[in-house]
């Protein structure tokens, strides 16, 4: 990253000299000072500068490409990684070759890349989003599958009369269950059991 010196009576004139060289907001710099100033004899002689070393931080875009292009190398994929930040999350989607590799058995893969790339880049921060992994689509056709299922699961509650106990969901897809039956005039869904085993239950109100 993109990193100057400089100097000033004090070290934080010496940032401010630092924030007009590169340009950019105090906020977005990494300061580490490398020399205290020191006065001198009767103020003039024997006198020394602060002198800083300035680094404008990385992008959270900049630290999620650099983490996922390492973390998928060491799984011995090929993808480009898209970036995009919107102003509640942050979506990633991944493209190439053998991205079904990525997404894994019922997504699990994509989930677990998910979940350690918010760990990893959001560790720290203040200003932390959401980070959602997606590749072909993935997100959105599950996300419809389970609507499907949520709807054929809810007719056949309200026909039998018996609750059904789904398999085990992550809490995305759990939302999607319960988002998608909120309004159901018949049944209504609750969560019961420990992650990473939780379930939905569908039954009559």
């Amino acid at each position: 990253m993109k990193s100057v010196e400089t100097t000033g009576k004090t070290i934080e004139e010496a940032i401010l000299m630092a924030v007009a060289k590169l340009g950019v907001q105090r906020d977005n710099l990494e300061i580490e000072v490398l020399e205290q100033p020191v006065k001198g004899l009767f103020g003039i002689i024997g006198g020394r500068e602060a002198r800083i070393r300035a680094t404008i931080k990385k992008s959270v875009k900049d630290e999620i490409k650099e983490f996922l292009s390492r973390l998928l190398e060491l799984m011995g994929i090929e993808a480009r990684i898209e970036v995009t930040e919107e102003e509640e999350q942050i979506m990633v989607r991944l493209s190439g070759q053998n991205m079904g590799l990525v997404i894994g058995r019922r997504g699990e893969t994509l989930d677990a890349l998910q979940y350690i790339t918010n760990l990893v880049v959001n560790k720290g921060r203040s200003d932390a989003k959401r980070i959602i992994l997606d590749t072909e689509k993935y997100r959105s056709k599950r996300e419809e599958t389970l609507r499907r299922l949520a709807q054929r699961l809810a007719n056949k509650v309200q026909r039998t009369k018996k609750s059904i106990v789904l398999e085990p969901m992550n809490p995305y897809e759990r939302r999607i269950i319960h988002s998608a039956l909120q309004n159901h005039p018949y049944v209504t869904t609750y969560s019961e059991g420990e992650e990473p085993y939780r379930k939905v239950i569908i039954k009559l109100k």
